[in-house]
C-alpha cells in the first residue's frame, strides 16, 4: 500500500486519529494518477481537497470534495470489517448503483479511476464499427475538462496510469487505432452559450463528414457542464438519433452527476452510454467514475484494446465484455473505497423526497442572490443560451445545485488568472469554491468567475433540518463567501 500518510492539519476533531484512520487516508489517496496525491505539508491534493473530513466551508462540488464525516465513519467500519475481494466488492457496488438509479439488470456498470479514464470506455464500445476508425465529437472541451482532450483521442492524459505505469502524455493507447477528434464549441467568442439547435446542426455536419471519411461518429452529449449546460437538449438529441439511426453512437457526459432518474433512463432508452463520477455532486472523494452501458451496446463492442491493460483491472469491466479476460486480475482497494463512499452518499440522497430537495434549492438560490449576488453587484452566468430563459424549467432539479458567478467586476478578480489565484488563496484559508471557468469575456480577455455548488451530503444534512434552520445556515454561509470576496476586492 505504501507509506502511511499522517499529516492532516485540519481534520475534524471528531474523527479519531488512529491507525485505522491513517490506513484509510492512505488507501483513499492511492490507486489513481498524480492528481490524487496528497501534499506532504498541507495534506491536500492538487484541487485543495482531501479524503477526510476537514474544518472547512466548502461549496466546491463542481471541482472536488472533502469526504463527509458520515461517509468517513462508514468507510472506517468497512475497512475495520475487512475488505472483500475486489471483484466481489465491485459486483456489490454494481447492484447498489442499479438499485439507487432504479436500473434494470440490462444496464451494465464499468468502473474507472476518474471521469477522464471513462473516455476510454466510450471509445472501446464503438471500436471497429467503421473501417476508417472513430470520429469522436466532443462538445466544449473547456466545459468538461482539459484531460478529456487526450483521453477522447485515445491517448494517455497523464504521466502515469492509476497503477503507476509510466506513460508519455499524449502518446496513443495501444489498440485504439485511428481516432479523429472534433471539438464543437458550446459558447461563442464572447462566452455566450450556443442554442441547442445550433449545437445539433454542428453535430450533424460532423456526423456527415465522418461518414464521408469512412469513420464511425461518437457524439458526446453534455448533461451538466462545468457551468450546468445541457447540450443538445432531448428534442434535438431525438432528432439526431432518428436522422442517423445506427450510423451514430452517443455518450452522455453527466460526470457532474447532476441528473435525475427520469433523465438518466431516457438517455439509456436511446441506447446511449452515460458517464458519471462520484466525486462531484455525489460528494464522494476524488477520483472515481463509472459508465452505465446497455447490454446491447456491450455485446456489440469489439475486444478491448490491449493498451487498456495498463489502465483497468479485469473486475472493473462486467463479465461478457469482449476482451475482458486480457485485463490483469489485480485489485485497487483505494478505488474500491472511493466508490464505497460515493455510493453511500448517492443512496442517502436518493431516499430524500423530491419536494424536500426542491424546497431546499429555493432557499439556496434565495440565500445566494440576497447575500452574494445582490450585495456585491454580481451577475450569475445562466446555464442556457441567450433568449432561452424558459429552458431551466426543463433541466433536472439537481442542476439547480450549481451556480456560476461572474466576478469580473471585482477589482481582485477582473481576469481569469486573478480568479484562479483567489480561488487558491481562499481554499488554503479554509473556504473552498468551484474552480473558475472561461465563460465571461472582459476587455478582450477571459474574465473572472467562481462557482458555488452544493453536494449530495450537504443537501442531505440541510434537508434534515427545519426550513428555518436550513435557511439560516445557507444565509450564514453565503455571507461568509461574500465577506471573503468583498475583502479581496
Amino acid at each position: 500500500m505504501g507509506r502511511i500518510f499522517t499529516n492532516t492539519p485540519d481534520i475534524l476533531p471528531t474523527i479519531e486519529q488512529d491507525d485505522l484512520t491513517n490506513e484509510l487516508i492512505a488507501l483513499l489517496s492511492s490507486g489513481g494518477d498524480a492528481r490524487i496525491s496528497l501534499d506532504q505539508e498541507s495534506g491536500l491534493n492538487k484541487y485543495f481537497s482531501a479524503p477526510y473530513p476537514r474544518r472547512t466551508l466548502a461549496y466546491a462540488s463542481s471541482t472536488a470534495n472533502d469526504v463527509s464525516p458520515e461517509a468517513f465513519t462508514h468507510l472506517r467500519g468497512v475497512l475495520a470489517a475487512g475488505l472483500a475481494t475486489y471483484e466481489a466488492q465491485l459486483e456489490s457496488l454494481r447492484a447498489r448503483i442499479r438499485a439507487a438509479y432504479d436500473l434494470s439488470s440490462d444496464v451494465e456498470v464499468v468502473f474507472a479511476a476518474s471521469g477522464t479514464d471513462l473516455e476510454y470506455v466510450a471509445l472501446a464500445a464503438v471500436l471497429g464499427k467503421a473501417p476508417g476508425g472513430i470520429h469522436n465529437i466532443l462538445l466544449g472541451a473547456d466545459e468538461v475538462g482539459s484531460g478529456c482532450i487526450h483521453s477522447a483521442h485515445g491517448r494517455y492524459f497523464a504521466g502515469e496510469t492509476p497503477f503507476g505505469v509510466p506513460t508519455e502524455l499524449g502518446a496513443p493507447v495501444e489498440g485504439f487505432g485511428i481516432i479523429e477528434l472534433a471539438d464543437v464549441p458550446v459558447r461563442d467568442s464572447e462566452g455566450r452559450a450556443h442554442s441547442s439547435r445550433q449545437i445539433a446542426d454542428d453535430i450533424a455536419q460532423e456526423i456527415e463528414q465522418a461518414h464521408s471519411a469512412g469513420l464511425h461518429p461518437l457524439v458526446h452529449v453534455v448533461h451538466g457542464s462545468k457551468t450546468g449546460l445541457i447540450l443538445p437538449e432531448p428534442a434535438e438529441l431525438a432528432m439526431l438519433a432518428e436522422r442517423f439511426g445506427d450510423k451514430v453512437d452517443f455518450v452522455v457526459d453527466a460526470c457532474q452527476a447532476r441528473i435525475t432518474i427520469p433523465a438518466l433512463h431516457e438517455y439509456l432508452s436511446r441506447g446511449a452510454m452515460v458517464l458519471l463520477t462520484g466525486s462531484k455532486f455525489m460528494g464522494g472523494p476524488p477520483f472515481n467514475g463509472f459508465a452505465l452501458v446497455t447490454r446491447t451496446m456491450m455485446r456489440s463492442a469489439a475486444p478491448l484494446p490491449s493498451g487498456l491493460a495498463s489502465v483497468f483491472r479485469r473486475a472493473e469491466f462486467p463479465e461478457g465484455w469482449a476482451g475482458r479476460d486480457q485485463l490483469p486480475e489485480g485489485e485497487n482497494p483505494g478505488l474500491g473505497l472511493r466508490y464505497e463512499a460515493s455510493v453511500f452518499e448517492l443512496e442517502r440522497f436518493q431516499r430524500l423526497p423530491i419536494a424536500s430537495v426542491a424546497a431546499l434549492l429555493d432557499r439556496f438560490e434565495a440565500a445566494l442572490v440576497d447575500e452574494v449576488v445582490a450585495r456585491l453587484g454580481l451577475r450569475l452566468v445562466r446555464p442556457y443560451a441567450f433568449g432561452a430563459e424558459e429552458e431551466p424549467r426543463e433541466h433536472p432539479i439537481e442542476m439547480r445545485t450549481l451556480a456560476t458567478l461572474d466576478v469580473s467586476t471585482l477589482d481582485a478578480t477582473s481576469g481569469f488568472d486573478d480568479a484562479q489565484r483567489l480561488h487558491r488563496d481562499l481554499a488554503l484559508a479554509g473556504l473552498r469554491l468551484g474552480q473558475p471557468v472561461k465563460c465571461v469575456r472582459r476587455d478582450g480577455g477571459w474574465g473572472g468567475t467562481l462557482r458555488i455548488g452544493m453536494s449530495m451530503p450537504q443537501v442531505v444534512r440541510l434537508c434534515d433540518q427545519s426550513a428555518e434552520a436550513a435557511a439560516a445556515s445557507l444565509h450564514a454561509d453565503m455571507r461568509t463567501i461574500a465577506d471573503a470576496l468583498a475583502k479581496a476586492r
